[in-house]
């Protein structure tokens, strides 16, 4: 995905990301977090749990708020339906195994039908953290404008619009020439 199409936040998130999986043990490196406390209250963890759930295991305030309510301990998956749950899935497998991240747009929907444009970022946090069988994933929760729509109302759907998933870049095969004169 072209990173010029990206919300400010997500291109700060994903800079801040790059610079601690390069280093993850030097501190002091780029903006501080009071510097983007709008960025701070979209972030949330989730931790892949033995059942294959995707359990919340924080969630800034601005986020619950757009929900409706605290995060701790729900599913993600459960943010979604249908298809589209199984390629959010997928998607946070892929980017859990690959790490690197990936970047989901989808719309969210109130009861009353007030519908808002969403991107959500996803990284892993296994190169950041000491090596674990449940790998946890940083997300950010990122609204495209347009909250006021919403009239206070929380989002209670999610349909997916795209999948960006990692961008693995694989080097093409070397080949090598042996030249045999028997």
């Amino acid at each position: 995905m072209n990173r010029k199409t990206l919300h400010p936040n997500t291109n700060t998130l994903l800079s801040a990301w790059e610079r601690m999986s390069a280093s993850p043990h030097e501190s002091g490196m780029g903006p501080a977090t009071s510097q983007h406390t709008d960025l701070v209250e979209c972030l949330f963890v989730i931790e892949r749990a033995e059942d294959g759930a995707w359990v919340f295991r924080n969630a800034g305030k601005r986020i619950s708020n757009l929900l409706g309510r605290e995060l701790a301990e729900h599913n993600y998956l459960d943010l979604w339906t249908g298809h589209d749950r199984a390629m959010v899935d997928a998607f946070l497998s892929s980017v859990s195994e690959t790490r690197l991240p990936g970047i989901i747009r989808a719309r969210g929907e109130t009861l009353t039908g007030m519908r808002i444009d969403i991107e959500l970022t996803l990284a892993p946090l296994s190169g950041l953290q000491p090596t674990t069988k449940r790998p946890r994933l940083l997300g950010l929760y990122q609204t495209l404008g347009g909250d006021a729509m919403l009239m206070g109302r929380p989002v209670w759907r999610h349909r997916l619009n795209a999948i960006f998933p990692p961008d693995v870049q694989t080097e093409p095969a070397r080949l090598k020439l042996v030249a045999n004169n028997d």
